[in-house]
């Protein structure tokens, strides 16, 4: 058990921690526009009949998932129509197949050279814009002639510039970055609930 000492300075941590985030949270109101256009795309592109792929490491890939399961299941609406969303971090057999016989740098870009079709899109997630897996996915939904939407973190990383649209979180911190994206692809499935019949 911690002392008083350590768990006064704990307490502190986890103070400092909810400003943290809550700073970077409050600043997402300055690129309310950039978030409005990306819901606006997705929502329009999934009512068109096109299909979202999604894409992360680590907890990254938890935000993708949790993604793509709100557009194929429900978010707040039960009575919303399922729309096509499939979450590429998700299949296990692809993703030890590919990396096994080919490599891990090509576990995203050969799904999206299988699955996706003009028109289509693919949303990565990363906190810093350097996963050489997101990199090549992004190259492929383009050479596919979809659409590559980022929501990325320090910068936006060598993927920024291979993304046709691309929210970057402003901070450097990987837990403030991820907790942003949160409230983003909350605030995206917000959109689709609202507008979708």
């Amino acid at each position: 058990m911690a002392d008083s000492n350590a768990k006064i300075e704990l307490r502190s941590c986890m103070l400092q921690s909810i400003g943290q985030s809550a700073e970077v949270i409050a600043a997402l109101k300055e690129q309310i526009e950039t978030i409005d256009l990306i819901a606006q795309c997705i929502t329009e592109r999934l009512l068109a009949g096109y299909k979202l792929l999604t894409a992360g490491n680590g907890g990254s890939a938890a935000e993708a998932m949790h993604l793509a399961q709100e557009i194929t299941g429900k978010y707040s609406r039960a009575d919303r129509k399922p729309l096509p969303a499939i979450c590429l971090s998700a299949d296990a057999s692809a993703l030890t197949c590919i990396g096994n016989d080919w490599d891990f740098a090509s576990v995203f870009s050969r799904q999206v050279e299988a699955l996706a079709k003009p028109g289509d899109m693919l949303v990565v997630f990363s906190s810093s814009g350097n996963s050489e897996n997101l990199i090549r996915a992004c190259a492929a939904i383009k050479a596919a002639g979809g659409l590559a939407i980022g929501l990325l973190g320090k910068g936006g990383g060598r993927n920024l510039p291979l993304c046709d649209m691309a929210l970057v979180v402003p901070s450097q911190r990987t837990a403030c970055i991820q907790e942003a994206q949160q409230v983003v692809l909350h605030l995206i499935l917000e959109y689709i609930d609202r507008l979708c019949p």
